[in-house]
């Protein structure tokens, strides 16, 4: 039994485990990655007190911290949240379950899903939703990249000059992404386009083997062995397996008073999440400060006004 359990590793769920483990509240952080959208972001020069860096860098230094502070990383894919008697249990895609005495919403725009077999149980054991985070990993080895776009095209350059063989798994003949990167992408050695082309299936045991693909125009399936999967195809807004619990808006975000607190006792949200204006890291994490705050009054039973002042 945890005290508090995070759900998401970006700006806000990072930041909220750094000041609920600086309040000594036992905090356990569940996420598929760990940076959240801010990894998307290659040259970062807003965040205050740090100078120009990449998202990935900045996200590290929130790690670090969070971690140092003794928060425990848990990496999966959560897919349900019950009331318990005492707080709350969270079951992840593979089967493990966790609870909690308080919760916090912290993970933002989520990976669009594949919806197929052996997807959500290799996330993080070979399925990745990040090229950027998680392209050293695979150092002269064979993955896929499932996409057509922007991300999709770079993340196989990437990964090109890194693992041993790239395939590019597309559902269509062309792709939505640059012509000077696709280009790119035609001209590497490292990348063989599977086209016209849909994943069907992730392969493997206790980690990823292959994936199998079906041609959706020849009807053909194969498999192919790969070491890992890398998912491009876009984010959304996921609060279904938690709006049994807590309201939400029209755009499905978590409705959140000033506080952070959610229609649910015991529940907050911070970050993107829900319908805070202007996404920016520095904005997240400060909800994500407010929000463990907030959260660590609620289990120690404070009332009255909020005066803290300490750092």
């Amino acid at each position: 039994m945890y005290d508090v359990i995070i759900l998401g590793a970006g700006a806000a769920g990072l930041t909220a485990a750094v000041y609920t483990c600086r309040k000594k509240l036992k905090t356990a952080i569940l996420s598929i990655d760990v940076g959240g959208q801010t990894n998307l972001t290659s040259h970062i020069e807003n965040y205050p007190g740090t100078g120009p860096m990449s998202g990935i860098e900045l996200m590290q230094r929130f790690q670090n911290e969070a971690i140092g502070f003794g928060a425990e990383l848990i990496m999966g894919k959560a897919n349900k949240v019950d009331k318990i008697e005492n707080g709350f249990r969270i079951g992840l895609a593979n089967g493990e379950e966790y609870e909690c005495k308080a919760l916090i919403l912290a993970y933002g725009k989520v990976p669009k899903s594949l919806g197929i077999e052996g997807e959500e149980k290799f996330m993080g054991r070979g399925v990745s939703t990040c090229v950027t985070c998680d392209a050293p990993l695979y150092k002269n080895r064979e993955v896929a990249v499932i996409g057509g776009g922007n991300s999709a095209v770079e993340g196989a350059l990437e990964l090109a000059t890194i693992a041993k063989k790239v395939y590019l798994v597309h559902r269509r003949d062309a792709f939505r992404a640059d012509e000077a990167t696709v280009e790119k992408l035609k001209n590497s050695e490292q990348i063989e386009l599977v086209l016209n082309s849909i994943p069907s299936k992730v392969i493997g045991d206790k980690n990823v083997d292959g994936i199998g693909v079906e041609n959706i125009v020849t009807k053909e399936k194969r498999e192919i062995k790969v070491d890992g999967v890398f998912i491009e195809i876009g984010y959304v807004v996921d609060t279904s397996f938690v709006q049994h619990l807590v309201k939400v808006n029209e755009k499905k975000e978590i409705i959140v008073d000033e506080r952070g607190n959610t229609s649910c006792p015991g529940i907050f949200a911070c970050g993107d999440i829900t319908p805070v204006p202007f996404k920016q890291t520095v904005i997240a994490a400060g909800e994500g400060a407010k929000a463990a705050l907030e959260c660590y009054r609620w289990l120690t039973g404070g009332k009255g006004a909020v005066l803290d002042w300490t750092h």
